[in-house]
């Protein structure tokens, strides 16, 4: 498998992003953001965490109108697999590649530390190495991070079971942690072809680190 992970001025995880699916033997290209096209031989694009154009205006405002997310956006038409993590997120929802908004935390404050989540949905390609209502071990690093879609989008991205991941404690039971709508963390577009979510799976890949949960997470796209 090849992945296209992105870059713009702020950008702060592509090495560990890269080094997460090299790690798990593929091979990986950086893009960056002023190119107008994306590899041709690719097999999913991830927008990696950071502060892109130093989060100045807004979370991943600036950054939806870089040359290169036109070519994202055509690949996600065309039925190419995309994956945004934190920053990444942010930016595919103002980029209306994801439904809904990311804000502010509800404390106001940047939230960094490990943070179980429930997996809600794994009937997609993201999320098949897992199963449902299981509890994983992700940390998150985030001023951003609250979740928000009106009722009527929450009431879509249920029936769609494009709802993902929630936050939870070890045993499963939802949590507030920034604030998101129904402790949401993660979501994926109706396609199920998009994926956006604010833990960091990337940096949960060895036991050393505290977490070996993001494997089974960042595998899901080899099937």
């Amino acid at each position: 498998m090849k992945v296209a992970v992105l870059r713009f001025p702020g950008t702060n995880c592509e090495f560990d992003t890269q080094y997460a699916f090299e790690k798990l033997g593929h091979t990986t290209e950086l893009v960056w953001h002023e190119e107008e096209s994306l590899p041709s031989d690719i097999d999913l694009v991830v927008v990696p965490g950071g502060f892109s154009y130093g989060d100045y205006l807004r979370s991943g405002s600036i950054a939806r109108f870089s040359p290169v997310m036109k070519a994202v956006s055509k690949y996600a038409e065309d039925g190419g697999k995309v994956l945004g993590i934190c920053n990444g997120f942010q930016i595919l929802t103002e980029a209306g590649l994801l439904p809904g908004a990311l804000k502010r935390n509800n404390n106001l404050h940047f939230i960094s530390k490990h943070q179980y989540l429930r997996v809600e949905n794994t009937d997609n390609d993201f999320l098949n190495k897992c199963e449902a209502g299981e509890v994983l071990n992700i940390p998150i690093a985030h001023a951003d991070g609250n979740y928000y879609i009106d009722d009527e989008g929450l009431e879509k991205l249920e029936a769609n079971g494009q709802v993902l991941l929630r936050y939870s404690d070890s045993e499963g039971n939802r949590v507030v942690v920034n604030g998101s709508v129904t402790s949401i963390a993660g979501i994926c577009n109706e396609k199920k072809n998009v994926f956006g979510l604010m833990p960091h799976p990337e940096r949960a890949l060895e036991a050393i680190l505290g977490s070996e949960d993001g494997v089974k997470m960042l595998k899901g796209f080899e099937s």
